[in-house]
């Protein structure tokens, strides 16, 4: 069974966000070991400088880096990573498991995403669109990807 562990900025505070990442959290139970780990959320001024965003940036980043488990395959949710289909993503979910790693971490940021230090040392970046979303709401999306990859791979149907 694969290992799958998110690293995600900031906690989801709202119900029905919070009940859909818990409907998607049991879907996948059949299929992966999923942890999801919370890093505080550095608190800005509404109309904080670049600098005040970059240093809370490194902030984050640094939480981040702690909790990577240093044998795992990293995957950082940027939008300037690379995108796929669902199809290409759980191939690459596959081929990761079997060519790298049966633990991987992907990693979602906060308001203002992720430090470049935190994207440059991931092993992949991964865009789900080019549309910015708020991370909560990117936290429940990507769960719904993971589940329909591994119906996929599963090779069952996904009603949609």
């Amino acid at each position: 069974m694969m290992n799958i562990q998110i690293i995600a900025v900031g906690t989801i505070k709202e119900a029905y966000l919070k009940s859909g990442i818990d409907e998607y959290g049991k879907r996948l139970r059949p299929f992966v070991k999923l942890e999801i780990t919370e890093i505080k959320e550095e608190r800005l001024m509404k109309e904080a400088s670049s600098r005040d965003i970059q240093k809370a940036l490194l902030n984050e980043g640094e939480r981040i880096t702690e909790k990577i488990p240093s044998e795992a395959y990293t995957i950082a949710l940027a939008i300037e990573g690379e995108s796929c289909s669902s199809e290409e993503f759980a191939q690459m979910l596959e081929d990761v498991k079997t060519y790298n790693s049966q633990k991987i971490v992907f990693l979602i940021g906060g308001s203002h995403g992720l430090s470049e230090t935190v994207k440059q040392s991931a092993s992949k970046r991964l865009s789900f669109s080019k549309a910015t979303f708020p991370h909560q709401l990117m936290r429940l999306i990507f769960l719904e990807q993971l589940y329909r990859a591994f119906m996929i791979i599963e090779g069952r149907k996904y009603h949609k």
